[in-house]
């Protein structure tokens, strides 16, 4: 990549071009084409690109603008007589249903939920249209339901509670509904790849009977139905690679594409069952329904979109994710999928790290705080770049796998990270050679937090969350020796659920979240070696373990000329560290020295019976993510508590009185990325899209700007 200045832009405001077409990295520019759907006469596909309606020929040819709104339109499906197009848009804050006329232009709203309707089908009577919503479930399950054409109530068809029921598709006699259902495939119908959380059923109900027509075990979407409702076609993934299916209603499945790539999306049959259309590779394909030969529609869009050309984003109440560095001086952020950095003291103009069209995320601050780590998806696939602010030069680190979550030893030799959710992998900076670490099995992003493996304070092993392999259910915690390559499990609970871990300062245990499912999270300790517990009667000996008062006092370092010093200076320069030089010629102080020492002490982890010294903490909040502070003796949490959600401080001195949470924050909103400051007498989080600091002496809370 060519160097770049260092131009120093707020990342506050920035002008951005807002246009209706995907820019790739070869620089040659395609129109992202979607959800396509067939008139009942066959020659008109309307289909969504830039978040507008275009019409096309269904051979293809020059695409006309038919909706422009600078709201988002999506899902539009012609009536079962051609004249009117029902669609979805958000332009009254959620997603609801609406009707275009095509004889008057009149436009007509249906729904009116709080949450978003999604559009389905057409009834083949024209009279009801299908779609499904979570406004009547609870967890954001949704229901299907079913609202006349001409305006009314939506009726729910299928509600069993918290259970996801979605891509509904009336028979063509109306009696039948076939759906997919579990797995939340519908949210993430997206997604390049397949995840358990994906997999779905297939579902049939007539009257007050269900019944089940695919089990799980792979993604299951779009179901449509030939003229006669004798057969059904669906996109599945259940051969690796999606692809479209049919099915009779008792019988086998059979895979009409054979696509070893790619992915199948928003599949729609004609109402004479003739021709599927489907997104691919960002384009419109169209497929013959008795054979399954599908081939790309060349399209070229026409028209004008109603968004503005140029459009002024503010984006200080955007920011993602962040991270401070080592050193407390700065900040790293990302915000509309762009890397900045500015001061953590005094916020103000910041500086914009990356400019692409590709999302960047998991940005990481090197161990001297010159440089930032970072995943970026601009080769179509997540990979590590790192931007030196010395130089202004960014370097390309990683160019194979799926890459992210970077983070630095603390002594700069490394950076881990994960790749393709399946296998730890360190980073040698000094050689510029990558190897693997570890196994593992984890989530991918976004799903994935940043806190899920680190370093042992002395950097000689990273302790990781991974998934059982086998039925990927029990998360635990397992521990790599980065010379060796041995890896070994610490912990043995049946939990299913973890996102957040963390190693002592001291190196003698690991924290980590763990939960079940209708459980609250708990806190586990594991104790890496055994040691002899603290009782009270070791803290009242340390009082007297002071100077023997008959030693002779040392004198002061600096005393003034001429004058002896007094016993009270004396004692005072027993107490005060001997400043000792350093490299750079700055004095540096015993104490300093001391600490440093201590995060090199080599850290041991006695394996025999360690499940055994797995204890849980009680912490009496509902904690999300924790982190520990760099004096080991403050766990900060963030939590869930009477309704809304906070920081909170508990100590992890092994002697307190008093291990009751305290709360540091007071407002409701869901907050995320808390960590200590350098020092530990600051905690920074990001809360609605902004950073705040919270002073933990004086209790105080700031923006920083």
């Amino acid at each position: 990549m060519p160097q770049r200045k260092f131009f120093a832009k707020s990342f506050f405001v920035i002008t951005c071009v807002v246009i209706f077409t995907f820019q790739v990295l070869s620089q040659t520019s395609v129109s992202y084409m979607t959800e396509p759907a067939m008139s009942p006469d066959n020659k008109e596909i309307a289909f969504v690109s830039g978040g507008d309606i275009w019409t096309v020929s269904s051979s293809g040819g020059t695409a006309n603008i038919l909706v422009s709104h600078e709201a988002t339109e999506g899902r539009p499906i012609y009536s079962p007589d051609g004249k009117k197009l029902a669609f979805t848009s958000n332009r009254s804050g959620n997603t609801d249903i609406y009707i275009l006329d095509f004889a008057t232009n009149n436009l007509s709203r249906l729904t009116y939920n709080d949450t978003s309707d999604n559009l389905d089908a057409w009834s083949k009577d024209g009279v009801w249209l299908y779609f499904y919503s979570s406004s009547q479930d609870i967890a954001g399950m949704n229901d299907v339901f079913r609202v006349r054409a001409t305006g009314g109530t939506p009726l729910t068809v299928s509600n069993d509670r918290y259970t996801n029921e979605f891509f509904s598709a009336p028979s063509p006699d109306g009696n039948v509904l076939a759906f997919s259902a579990r797995g939340i495939s519908n949210s993430q119908w997206w997604r390049n790849g397949r995840s358990h959380i994906d997999e779905t059923e297939l579902w049939l109900k007539n009257g007050a009977n269900y019944q089940k027509v695919a089990d799980r075990g792979a993604k299951q979407q779009w179901i449509m139905w030939n003229p006669n409702g004798s057969q059904m076609f669906y996109v599945s993934d259940r051969s690796g690679t999606q692809n479209i299916w049919t099915q009779n209603l008792n019988g086998n499945a059979k895979q009409l594409t054979n696509f070893t790539n790619g992915r199948v999306l928003w599949a729609n049959i004609s109402y004479d069952g003739k021709e599927i259309v489907f997104e691919r590779d960002f384009q419109i394909w169209k497929m013959d329904a008795s054979n399954g030969k599908a081939s790309q529609l060349p399209i070229t869009l026409r028209g004008s979109a109603a968004s503005p050309l140029i459009e002024n984003m503010n984006l200080s109440s955007k920011l993602s994710e962040f991270s401070l560095s080592p050193d407390g001086k700065k900040v790293v952020a990302v915000a509309h999928g762009e890397i900045f950095a500015g001061s953590a003291d005094e916020g103000g103009e910041a500086v914009r790290v990356t400019e692409t069209a590709a999302p960047e995320s998991f940005a990481a601050w090197s161990n001297d705080s010159k440089k930032v780590a970072y995943s970026s998806e601009r080769n179509e696939k997540f990979q590590l770049f790192e931007y030196d602010f010395a130089s202004e030069t960014e370097t390309q680190i990683t160019k194979t796998g799926n890459d992210y979550s970077p983070v630095y030893s603390t002594d700069g030799k490394y950076i881990a990270f994960i790749r393709n959710g399946r296998e730890i992998f360190v980073y040698d900076r000094e050689k510029k050679t990558e190897r693997k670490l570890a196994d593992t099995y984890t989530d991918k992003p976004p799903l994935l937090g940043k806190r899920t493996f680190t370093f042992s304070p002395d950097n000689k092993w990273i302790a990781f969350l991974t998934l059982n392999p086998e039925n990927r259910s029990y998360t635990n915690v397992a521990v790599a020796s980065i010379e060796k390559g041995e890896v070994k499990p610490i912990s043995f609970i049946a939990n299913s659920f973890s996102g957040t871990i963390s190693w002592s300062p001291d190196g003698e245990y690991i924290l980590f979240d763990t939960q079940q499912r209708t459980e609250n999270p708990s806190l586990a300790r594991v104790a890496l070696k055994l040691r002899t517990p603290k009782f009270d009667e070791d803290k009242f000996r340390e009082f007297f373990e002071q100077e023997n008062p008959q030693e002779k006092p040392k004198p002061s370092p600096n005393p003034s000329p001429g004058v002896s010093p007094t016993p009270l200076q004396e004692t005072d320069a027993a107490k005060t560290p001997t400043p000792t030089p350093t490299p750079n010629g700055k004095a540096e102080s015993i104490l300093n020295k001391d600490a440093k020492k201590n995060n090199n002490t080599p850290v041991e982890i006695d394996f025999e019976d360690i499940r055994k010294r797995l204890s849980l903490l009680d912490t009496g909040v509902n904690i999300n993510e924790h982190a520990v502070s760099p004096d080991g003796k403050t766990l900060l949490v963030t939590a869930a508590a009477e309704g809304q959600f906070n920081l909170y401080t508990i100590s992890l001195e092994e002697l307190a009185k008093n291990r009751s949470p305290k709360q540091i924050t007071s407002s409701p909103t869901f907050k995320s990325d808390a960590q200590f400051s350098p020092k530990g007498n600051e905690v920074y989080y990001l809360e609605n899209g902004r950073i705040n600091i919270v002073d933990l002496g004086r209790g105080s809370v700031k923006p920083l700007s």
